[in-house]
C-alpha cells in the first residue's frame, strides 16, 4: 500500500478526498437538520444532463455541470417554497429530466465519448490539479459563509417559524444552502461521482447527530467520519482495484451500521 503514496494520481485523489470530506462534512448536517436529502439527490441528478450537455457542445464538462447544477438548485429552491405540498413529484420530474438530456446528449455527440460511468461512480484517476485548487477555494468560501451565517443556519434547521420572526431571510438562506451543495456536489463528482455523493452528504451526518449534542459538534464529527471513510475507501479502491465512490460508500456504510449496533451514549 505505500507504494501507492508515492503515485501523483494517488497523491492526488488523497488531497482531494480530504477537501471534500470538509465540504461534505460541514454540509451534511446542515442538509440533514433541514431534510434536504431528497433535494440534494434531485440536484445532483441533474447534473447529469450538464455533463451530456458539455460533452455535445465541446466546453468543459465542470462548467456545464455546475451550471446545470446552479439551475437545478434554483428551480428545487423555488418549488419547495411556492409548491411546498407538491415537492416530491417535481424534485422525481427534475431527477429524470436531468438524467435523459444527460444520457440523450451523451447518445448524440459525435466521435468517441467520454465515460460517463466515471461521473456517476467516480474515479482516482479523473482527479486533477484544477480540481484540487477549485475544492479549496470552495472549502474557504464554504468555512467562511457558514461561520458568518451560523446562527442563521442553526435557526433555519431547527425552527425556521423562529427565524423568520427574529428577521431571518429564511428564503435566500434556503437558496444559499441548496447552491453550496450543488458546487460540492459538481466538485466532488470526480471522485465519489454523482449518484455516490448523496449518501455521504446523508451517513456521516446520520451518525453524527447520535453522539453530538449541538449542530457545532455534529459537523466536527461528520467532518472527521466522512475524512476517515473517503481515506479509507480510497486506499480500499487502490489495494482491491475497485470503484473508488463505490469503496467510499461500503466503507461509510458499514461504520454507519456498526455505530447503530453501539449503544448511544
Amino acid at each position: 500500500m505505500s507504494e501507492a503514496l508515492l503515485m501523483p494520481f494517488f497523491q492526488h485523489a488523497l488531497l482531494a478526498g480530504v477537501l471534500i470530506a470538509l465540504a461534505i462534512g460541514t454540509l451534511g448536517p446542515l442538509v440533514m437538520a433541514n431534510r434536504m436529502t431528497f433535494m440534494s439527490g434531485g440536484i445532483a441528478h441533474a447534473t447529469y444532463g450538464g455533463v451530456g450537455a458539455a460533452l455535445y457542445f465541446g466546453v468543459s464538462i465542470l462548467l456545464g455541470a455546475a451550471v446545470a447544477a446552479v439551475i437545478a438548485a434554483g428551480v428545487v429552491a423555488f418549488v419547495s417554497y411556492r409548491y411546498r405540498h407538491r415537492i416530491d413529484a417535481i424534485i422525481g420530474i427534475v431527477w429524470a429530466v436531468g438524467m435523459a438530456i444527460g444520457v440523450v446528449l451523451s447518445d448524440m455527440t459525435p466521435g468517441y465519448n467520454v465515460d460517463l460511468m466515471s461521473f456517476l461512480f467516480g474515479s482516482i484517476l479523473a482527479v486533477e490539479p484544477l480540481d484540487l485548487w477549485l475544492l479549496g477555494g470552495f472549502d474557504l468560501l464554504l468555512v467562511a459563509l457558514v461561520w458568518w451565517f451560523y446562527y442563521d443556519f442553526l435557526a433555519l434547521s431547527y425552527d425556521p417559524l423562529f427565524a423568520r420572526l427574529q428577521r431571518v431571510k429564511t428564503a435566500a438562506l434556503h437558496l444559499l444552502l441548496l447552491l453550496l451543495v450543488a458546487l460540492a456536489v459538481v466538485l466532488s463528482m470526480r471522485l465519489v461521482g454523482l449518484i455516490m455523493v448523496i449518501a455521504l452528504l446523508s451517513m456521516p451526518g446520520f451518525t453524527a447527530e447520535r453522539y453530538a449534542t449541538s449542530l457545532g459538534r455534529m459537523m466536527g464529527l461528520s467532518v472527521l467520519l466522512s475524512l476517515l471513510y473517503i481515506v479509507g475507501g480510497l486506499f480500499l479502491s487502490y489495494a482491491l482495484d475497485i470503484s473508488s465512490g463505490a469503496s467510499v460508500i461500503l466503507l461509510a456504510a458499514l461504520g454507519t451500521i456498526l455505530s447503530f449496533s453501539m449503544k448511544k451514549r
